[in-house]
């Protein structure tokens, strides 16, 4: 073989190995580069007609623009808001396809009862997105006008006044207990399922306090009324109405909620999600949504999220045992 004919053969020889390895490299990186190439399931762990659904609906209706797919919502309730977001935790795999929305309740669960998944280990944290601001309401035609009043009235009969949250595990029902236990009283304790279901008991007398979000609507209509929040400051649109803290107790509720997906997700589809969904977070319908059920918008990424969700992790193992919570 000449050396002309040498060099042509090793030449074609390279162009074939380079051409492997590119081949070989497009197809490793296909699957976040080109992603999405299907419809992708938002699951939502609560019934629909509740605060959060028009909320995740008009935020999935935004990504999508951004994603070039549909991002469907899928209302998956039970276990206080718990069973759906946890589903994700033994999915065999984290392709982007499925996300869900993550809230304390989720990261609080193996602190109260026995699961199969661990909040901190078994779930990508994508991006933190607004946080919740609990009021604490009664019927419009409730007897009680002031927080003062309605917290009198319990302590003449401690486990007589009805106090409901969503799910029997939410941090709004742990601070309720606290408050109650600084009062030197207690309530009785009604988990419901959704905010819609847990209005709908308020308004038609069949219980005597709300203590979650979700109040804007319903006080705003007139419905509700919304006698003290668990914030540390005085919201702009109810500036008549006091915080518990100003009150004289010192409880405040922190809680965001965002987007997981399971364990083991690429980098690179975390960071795809991340940004569709931080442009989403900007959408005017969304926040005027967001305005309406006075949320407070919060967007963090999704490593500022995982932070937080373990120090509300042992933030909160500490508040039960300051209420005497044992697990069984």
């Amino acid at each position: 073989m000449t050396s002309k004919a040498f060099d042509s053969t090793r030449r074609q020889a390279l162009l074939a190995a380079a051409a492997l390895f590119a081949a070989t490299t497009h197809a490793q990186t296909r699957p976040a580069d080109g992603f999405p190439t299907k419809p992708i399931q938002l699951v939502l762990p609560f019934p629909p007609g509740g605060s959060m659904d028009p909320i995740f609906r008009s935020l999935a209706e935004a990504a999508s623009k951004d994603l070039g797919q549909p991002v469907i919502l899928m209302h998956k309730p039970g276990a206080g808001g718990i069973m759906g977001t946890a589903a994700l935790a033994t999915m065999p795999e984290s392709d982007g396809y499925t996300i869900a929305v993550m809230h304390n309740s989720v990261i609080r669960a193996p602190l109260v009862q026995k699961v199969n998944f661990d909040p901190l280990k078994d779930f990508t944290y994508l991006i933190g997105l607004f946080g919740l601001t609990t009021g604490i309401s009664v019927a419009a035609d409730a007897p009680w006008k002031t927080f003062a009043e309605l917290m009198a009235d319990a302590k003449k009969r401690p486990g007589a006044v009805s106090w409901g949250t969503v799910g029997a595990i939410s941090i709004n029902r742990i601070v309720a207990e606290r408050l109650a236990r600084s009062a030197g009283t207690s309530f009785n304790m009604v988990p419901f399922k959704g905010g819609a279901e847990a209005f709908q008991a308020l308004i038609g007398r069949h219980l005597d306090v709300y203590g979650d979000p979700g109040f804007g609507a319903q006080v705003r209509g007139g419905k509700a009324r919304l006698l003290a929040t668990f914030t540390n400051e005085r919201l702009s649109a109810y500036p008549g109405v006091p915080t518990v803290k100003e009150l004289g107790y010192e409880l405040s509720i922190d809680s965001p909620m965002g987007l997981v997906a399971p364990k083991g997700m690429e980098a690179k589809i975390a960071a795809r999600l991340g940004a569709a969904f931080r442009k989403a977070a900007t959408d005017p319908a969304y926040l005027n949504l967001l305005d309406m059920y006075d949320l407070q918008a919060n967007v963090i990424s999704g490593e500022a999220y995982t932070a937080y969700a373990r120090m509300a992790y042992e933030r909160d193992a500490k508040m039960l045992t300051e209420i005497g919570f044992k697990l069984d």
